[in-house]
């Protein structure tokens, strides 16, 4: 289950108190392992980003340093996911520890939608949490080719990374109230998709 929020407070207060490489090492770690170990169940990605900025406004570590860092993260972590879901698929999305979190249901949509959607999917997936951490492993279970998800892979990446990375720096000790934007436009987004989805089934079905 997810990190309780006071527990939460007490690890983002930990992480602002950091400087160097160390705070750098976190903006690289926790995108890197979100969809690769599925870590983005219990601690989404964009928070990771998102202090980095703030630190980088704190002037503890460079900006340009940070965006490296997070990005560079971003883009290994769902290559990894990639290449975990294309060898081990649907058998580890449902073992134990992850069935609580993802439903056979919800793979199967996903799937789906990246049929339809191909490359587009792995882009527009960056932005929302819940579909973040799935859609690396569900293109590599679709045997998606790897030239058509690294550029899209890429691009959402470097997008994704530097409008958290850019709304932490600007917000700076605002950071909690861009936090909370962030993740709500992140949901809205996984609704519109949810959405799609569904009103693509039912015509298909009519």
């Amino acid at each position: 289950m997810p990190i309780p929020w006071v527990g939460m407070t007490s690890l983002i207060e930990h992480i602002l108190s950091l400087s160097g490489w160390l705070a750098l090492l976190i903006v690289f770690a926790v995108p890197a392992l979100e969809s690769s170990v599925f870590l983005g169940f219990f601690f989404p990605g964009e928070t990771a980003l998102i202090l980095g900025g703030v630190l980088a406004s704190y002037h503890r570590v460079a900006l340009w340093q940070v965006l490296v860092a997070g990005i560079s993260g971003a883009v290994l972590g769902d290559s990894v996911g990639y290449l975990v879901g294309r060898e081990y698929g649907r058998r580890l999305l449902e073992s134990r520890p992850l069935r609580r979190f993802v439903k056979p249901e919800r793979i199967d949509r996903g799937q789906d939608y990246l049929n339809q959607r191909g490359g587009k999917a792995v882009f527009l997936g960056r932005f929302t949490a819940a579909l973040r951490v799935l859609v690396p492993g569900l293109a590599g279970m679709a045997r998606m080719p790897y030239r058509v998800f690294l550029p899209w892979n890429v691009a959402g990446g470097a997008t994704w990374g530097t409008a958290m990375v850019l709304l932490g720096y600007l917000a700076g000790a605002s950071w909690k109230r861009v936090a909370g934007y962030a993740t709500q436009v992140g949901i809205a987004l996984f609704v519109v998709v949810v959405a799609a989805l569904v009103t693509g089934h039912l015509i298909r079905s009519a």
